[in-house]
């Protein structure tokens, strides 16, 4: 059955912050209610999830009103919406030896149109579609074409933005610091990109005593970071501590903070320049709940509840998530861009979300 949306329509739009929150609420309405439809068809456990919560195909619902799945269950079902034979690639989620890992499948429909959302998300960042030299802190390990983590995803995602590329860290993840010089000084005078997971940032590239005493030149440099925020938590290193070390000791100007889930790949959010929250397009919405899941509107701090056109072979268009977040505005941000702006302020502290497991045993 081909889903009855025009995800392609909504995909080619030149102008993604720009849709005043009137219309872009008419849009999605239409497009999610046509999207939930086609996963409670096409799934059995999310169909069991649905009618749990006493969702109606036949109605059609304002977006917050939809049902929602936690992201832990993608930790502990196998949620797809096509059939595994048109699985073309399983994305897992980053965690820690002995912890179950979200498993996401994607057929090619699906993850050709991640990178289309991607692109237009990453240029509109970046204010050029002109590829750049980039820095790649991390290693050149071998990745399965099938399966990918969420961090060998983010490399991938971001590297094809590139007009060439270098990785900083050896194999065993010690820098190296000759491919660093020969990288800067072949670009010099270039603009660049340096592209990393937050917290190896901090360990391999901020606290590497022996970087700082080269003599490199980090002009004309945007850094770009996302996820590990929880080890630099630990820490007490907050986003804007982390900026300020970074133009200390390399002045780089441009820091460029990102946020999204391997739940939603390519639906990602970047750091506005102008006001450092996070703003949605048209690709993507951001609701906040209490302890209750009652929506709680802007300008009050709850769980994070994400939805995203581009999920078609899983049911992730509508999630759940572990962190806690506040909406600061919509359509109100000084670089013109329409859409919610929204901080990130961490996890819960017991990150589980109970409720809708039930509905499936």
């Amino acid at each position: 059955m081909k889903l009855k949306i025009d995800l392609d329509n909504i995909l080619s739009f030149e102008k993604i912050f720009h849709f005043e929150k009137l219309k872009k609420r008419e849009l999605l309405r239409f497009y999610f209610n046509n999207l939930t439809k086609h996963h409670y068809k096409k799934c059995i456990s999310y169909k069991k999830i649905c009618d749990n919560q006493n969702y109606n195909p036949k109605k059609n619902y304002e977006i917050n009103e939809l049902p929602f799945l936690p992201v832990s269950l993608f930790k502990s079902l196998d949620l797809l919406s096509v059939k595994k034979d048109d699985i073309s690639r399983t994305m897992h989620s980053s965690g820690t030896t002995g912890m179950k890992r979200s498993k996401i499948y994607l057929d090619k429909i699906n993850s050709k149109n991640q990178m289309k959302a991607l692109s237009k998300l990453f240029y509109e960042m970046m204010g050029s579609s002109n590829r750049v030299p980039m820095l790649i802190i991390d290693n050149n390990s071998a990745q399965n074409k099938n399966y990918f983590s969420a961090r060998a995803a983010a490399i991938t995602g971001f590297s094809i933005f590139s007009s060439e590329r270098a990785y900083a860290l050896n194999e065993d993840l010690s820098v190296n610091i000759k491919i660093i010089n020969d990288f800067l000084e072949k670009n010099k005078n270039k603009e660049k990109i340096i592209l990393g997971l937050t917290s190896i940032i901090w360990e391999k590239f901020i606290s590497n005593s022996e970087l700082l005493n080269i003599k490199a030149d980090f002009s004309k440099t945007t850094l770009l970071h996302g996820g590990g925020w929880k080890k630099l938590e630990k820490k007490n290193i907050s986003n804007k501590k982390f900026k300020n070390i970074l133009k200390e000791k390399f002045n780089i100007s441009k820091i460029v903070n990102y946020y999204g889930m391997i739940e939603q790949t390519g639906s990602i959010f970047f750091e506005c320049e102008k006001c450092e929250n996070f703003v949605t397009s048209v690709f993507s919405d951001i609701y906040i709940r209490d302890k209750y899941l009652n929506d709680v509107g802007p300008n009050k701090k709850g769980m994070i509840q994400l939805v995203s056109v581009l999920p078609t072979s899983y049911p992730g268009h509508n999630v759940i998530t572990e962190d806690i977040g506040e909406i600061i505005g919509e359509d109100n941000c000084s670089c013109g861009k329409m859409g919610k702006r929204f901080k990130v302020f961490g996890r819960l502290k017991k990150s589980e979300i109970r409720g809708c497991s039930d509905a499936i045993s």
